[in-house]
């Protein structure tokens, strides 16, 4: 019996409803996937009776991949590895639709890699369909003047459409977790504001929203030394709120940034 280990935020998705629901949501058969997290493989199940190319499955948990390994065999390539240790630029020559149950306590860290470290227009991924703790879902869903509102909802929506599927009860996984979760669904849009350096962004909305109940004069004259010509080019006010400015305005703040 596989026991659930708290220190990798493991809660195994158990609702062959919802698990339905996640196979449904795009055309599998004869494509690449990546699947994160696969636990004890209840989806990973699922996803081969769709018929894929080729399964690629991350799991860090040692006893699991073993587990794994036996059940499934060779119709799964198993990386036994940590996702945030993996390069996803090696995962596979052909784009992946990747499934995610990701570990609670890294899900924003796994989701801000893969965006940072996206070159331009070359996304390794035709979809990614991940589970988030529901308090992190709003966040990264979130649209400027909202309290949830912040850098998460700028990263994750400059190079992805983002829709949410649905909200899920602890009652789908074991052991239950003590929050809800949601399923999001994310698509590489085709265009999107580009940077020299992605971590620019990064930079700015950091200083932005250190003090996000502040207003955004400060973090202005930080960054750019109340430089009038920004000001008048983007016309912000600067008695704002960081979560009052929309998501276009920072990634215009940033490559004004860029050309100082």
């Amino acid at each position: 019996m596989i026991k659930a280990k708290k220190s990798l935020g493991q809660n195994f998705l158990i609702d062959e409803n919802i698990i339905k629901k996640i196979v449904s949501l795009i055309e599998i058969n004869n494509k690449s996937i990546l699947e994160v997290g696969p636990g004890t493989g209840n989806l990973t199940s699922y996803i081969l009776k769709k018929n894929p190319k080729k399964l690629l499955v991350v799991e860090k948990d040692k006893n699991l991949a073993d587990l794994l390994k036996k059940k499934f065999e060779d119709k799964i390539l198993m990386i036994n590895d940590d996702i945030l240790k993996v390069n996803e630029k090696n995962f596979d020559n052909e784009k992946l639709i990747v499934f995610g149950n990701l570990p609670y306590n890294i899900s924003t860290e796994i989701l801000a890699k893969w965006i940072l470290n996206l070159e331009n227009k070359n996304f390794w991924f035709d979809a990614l369909i991940l589970m988030f703790q529901k308090e992190v879902a709003d966040r990264i869903i979130s649209k400027f003047n909202s309290s949830k509102y912040g850098r998460l909802s700028i990263l994750a929506n400059w190079k992805l459409e983002i829709d949410k599927i649905c909200d899920i009860r602890p009652g789908s996984f074991s052991p239950k977790p003590k929050v809800d979760s949601s399923l999001l669904f994310f698509k590489p849009k085709k265009n999107f504001p580009q940077f020299k350096n992605s971590k620019n962004l990064e930079k700015i909305t950091r200083i932005f929203f250190n003090q996000r109940r502040k207003k955004i004069k400060k973090p202005f004259k930080v960054l750019f030394q109340d430089n009038t010509k920004v000001l008048n080019k983007i016309k912000i006010d600067l008695n704002l709120r960081p979560h009052n400015l929309k998501q276009e305005i920072y990634y215009e703040l940033t490559q004004e940034y860029e050309k100082l």
